[in-house]
Parts: structure tokens; C-alpha cells; sequence
């Protein structure tokens, strides 16, 4: 015979769920601008490229599926992406 379950069980079976989904894909973001600001503090144009690319993807990601919120988002993006043009800055001029 089934055991009855209360509301507050199921509740917090549901957000513990929730914060490891929501963790993992924090983490995965956290991981991909790790490698961005590594490829650009090694000079390597080309591989920071796709790794911005890649990170603004995953920032997307994370976005549409209510993990993080729109500004913050933005905010990750816009640093990024001025953080690659300082960093390239000096080849772009040539």
C-alpha cells in the first residue's frame, strides 16, 4: 500500500531537484567564461572567439530556461564581449 505523501514533502523534493538542475547549468556558464578569459589572456583571437560564442550561447540557454535573469545575462555578455575587444583591440587596428 502506497504511503501518503505531504504537500511539503513533495515541495521540497521539487526544489531540491530544481537547485541541482539550476546549479549545473550556473556551473556550466561559470566553465565556459573560466575558458574565455583563459584563451584571451592568452592571446589566442581564434579560440576566443568560439569560446565567447560558445559562452554567450550557454548565457542564452540559461536565460530561456529561467535560471538566470535577463539583466544579468546582459550585463555577463556585455563584459564579456567588451573584455574580448580590449584584449583584441591592437590586432584589430592593424
Amino acid at each position: 500500500m502506497a504511503r501518503n505523501q505531504t504537500s511539503a514533502q513533495k515541495a521540497f523534493r521539487q526544489s531540491e531537484e530544481r537547485r541541482l538542475h539550476n546549479k549545473a547549468i550556473k556551473s556550466e556558464c561559470r566553465t565556459f567564461a573560466r575558458q574565455f578569459i583563459e584563451a584571451c589572456q592568452a592571446k589566442d583571437q581564434a579560440a576566443a572567439q568560439a569560446k565567447l560564442k560558445t559562452l554567450v550561447s550557454s548565457l542564452d540557454s540559461a536565460r530561456s530556461k529561467g535560471v538566470l535573469t535577463r539583466n544579468a545575462v546582459s550585463r555577463k555578455k556585455s563584459r564579456m564581449t567588451k573584455f574580448y575587444n580590449v584584449s583584441f583591440a591592437a590586432n584589430a587596428a592593424k
